[in-house]
């Protein structure tokens, strides 16, 4: 019986969230969200590896990469910098390029973006 218990408690733990990846709250899920949106409408193109990316294809890799990373990801920094940085493969950054800017890094970009996504969020709370 003891034994037959164990093995339902380590099979229970083997499952659960904290074993196998980050359980990000509800902030931390928002934030990414917005993020992702924010990429996806902004209108600037998002250069990856020398090739140049609409809004929705950008998105599309993001997600790709964030699925892949999810266990290692617990703050929208975190997501910034494993899912939206640059390549896994040749490690360039990937760059921004808005209309009538200079182009900047995508981290730095995100990163200015969070910051005032949650000035926003403080002030109306």
């Amino acid at each position: 019986m003891k034994q037959g218990l164990m093995i339902l408690f380590t099979t229970f733990l083997a499952m659960s969230p904290v074993v196998y990846g980050a359980d990000i709250n509800k902030q931390t899920s928002d934030e990414i969200q917005h993020l992702l949106k924010y990429v996806g409408d902004s209108g600037c193109k998002y250069e990856r590896n020398g090739e140049f990316h609409q809004g929705q294809e950008a998105v599309e890799h993001i997600q790709k990469k964030y699925d892949y990373f999810a266990d290692d990801i617990e703050t929208a920094e975190d997501f910034i910098e494993k899912s939206a940085t640059q390549s896994l493969i040749s490690k360039k950054k990937y760059m921004i390029h808005c209309p009538n800017q200079d182009a900047v890094p995508s981290g730095e970009w995100l990163l200015e973006e969070l910051d005032r996504y949650r000035e926003q969020q403080s002030s109306q709370n």
